[in-house]
């Protein structure tokens, strides 16, 4: 366990993209949580799951199979914000679709730990193993909520960074939208000799009558004072 903190305690979350740092922590969950033999990282943004990081192919294509089914352990985990474990796929009587078509590519047990801070993306974390009940212990319950843990602050900082530029860029927009109206006004008022409220008039009539935004048209005008 604190082989596994300590991995955890280093990955860089700074200035990477959210899927280096998921498939780090997948790679940690894999060699770090006891009993493990393959992992993934399922999160779901409304209704649609997907992979974002795996370790070992075994995971992968359990993950798909459950996609495919449109249900399963790690889908139900990460919506419902619960623990899901299979301790033996031959004996499960949750998820028989699923369960069926699993066993047969070799998994036996699985655990799938959701991620504590549910926000607009939502999803867990999924270990696999090809013996029964490889997940029964504390231990291994312990080290995926740990994991679990550091993925989830991974995905709130990533959300909250593109919120960050996203908001940046719109406030950039605007400030430049701002500029080219000013200059379209000054335009109108020196050739038609208007006031600065009569200048902005004609440009929201020319916006509505031609059915494009205001930026656009003052784009247009200062644009043909270029030209000249």
């Amino acid at each position: 366990m604190d082989d596994l903190l300590r991995d955890l305690s280093r990955v860089v979350l700074a200035d990477r993209a959210l899927e280096e740092v998921l498939t780090d922590l997948t790679l940690i969950a894999a060699r770090g949580i006891p009993g493990a033999e393959s992992a993934s990282t399922t999160l779901l943004r409304g209704e649609k799951p997907f992979t974002a990081a795996y370790s070992g192919e075994m995971a992968l294509l359990a993950d798909e199979l459950q996609y495919a089914e449109g249900y399963g352990p790690c889908m139900d985990a990460g919506r419902g914000g619960v623990v899901l474990r299979i301790d033996d796929t031959v004996t499960e009587e949750r998820w028989p679709a699923y369960v069926s078509r699993v066993r047969e590519q070799g998994v036996r047990s699985s655990l799938s730990v959701p991620l504590p801070y549910q926000g607009n993306v939502v999803g867990a974390l999924n270990v696999y193993s090809s013996k029964p009940e490889a997940f029964v212990s504390p231990e291994s319950l312990s080290a995926g909520r740990d994991v679990a843990e550091a993925i989830a602050v991974a995905v709130v900082n990533a959300v909250a960074h593109h919120r960050l530029s996203e908001q940046a860029r719109n406030m950039q927009l605007a400030m430049e939208s701002r500029a080219v109206i000013e200059q379209a006004k000054g335009v109108l008022m020196a050739q038609r000799r208007v006031n600065a409220e009569e200048a902005f008039e004609i440009l929201r009539d020319a916006s509505q009558r031609y059915n494009r935004k205001l930026r656009d048209i003052a784009v247009g005008i200062v644009g043909s004072t270029q030209e000249d």
